[in-house]
């Protein structure tokens, strides 16, 4: 099925040039186009009405208030994932919401619950949340907890050694973010998947 992701804009590489009324196409897990809004619609269709021939039933439009980039690459996906536990929000009143490191972490450990490869599981799954939210398209492991590495497996978000997450191209992963004005993620997309959408 096409998608056509309408923002404000296209950075095609962090950090680089803004393409003002720019928009993207993604067709299952590629990129099929990156181009100005209009050009995309007139030649992907938005609907089956609209479908010009040779594009079966045109693309779904999805509008965001926000620009599309790579998203960010995080280089410390290790130790976030298996250094720090990320507690279940039915235990914020024992544990809070951030993050567990260091002796807490350590205490964690000691206690009657401790921590079994399913509970660093569990803690993966929500580190990988709040990346996903953050708009983090890569990351940097190696990780060596069996269900810490089937977490990231799961999440489709791509292990590389860094320190970018790769440029958008056509043909190219349909892997980017799509960030508001301040920075902060409304979605993101990994291999054409809308894994994180703000609510």
């Amino acid at each position: 099925m096409l998608t056509l992701h309408r923002v404000r804009g296209v950075r095609a590489v962090p950090d680089g040039p803004l393409a003002p009324g720019h928009a993207v196409v993604v067709d299952g897990t590629r990129l099929a186009a990156i181009g100005p809004y209009e050009e995309l619609a007139a030649a992907y269709g938005t609907g089956a009405a609209a479908a010009p021939p040779g594009v079966p039933g045109g693309a779904r439009v999805r509008e965001w208030d926000g620009i599309v980039t790579p998203g960010r690459h995080e280089p410390d996906g290790a130790a976030l994932l298996e250094a720090a536990y990320h507690p279940d929000p039915r235990e914020a009143d024992a544990l809070g919401s951030e993050p567990l490191t260091g002796e807490a972490l350590a205490a964690l450990g000691r206690s009657e619950a401790g921590m079994p490869e399913s509970r660093w599981g569990a803690s993966a799954r929500r580190g990988l949340q709040r990346l996903l939210a953050a708009g983090t398209t890569s990351l940097t492991g190696p990780f060596t907890r069996p269900a810490v590495r089937t977490a990231v497996r799961r999440s489709g978000l791509p292990e590389r050694p860094g320190p970018d997450p790769r440029p958008l191209t056509v043909g190219g992963p349909a892997t980017f973010a799509i960030l508001a004005d301040d920075g902060t993620a409304l979605a993101t997309v990994v291999s054409g998947r809308l894994v994180h959408r703000r609510h």
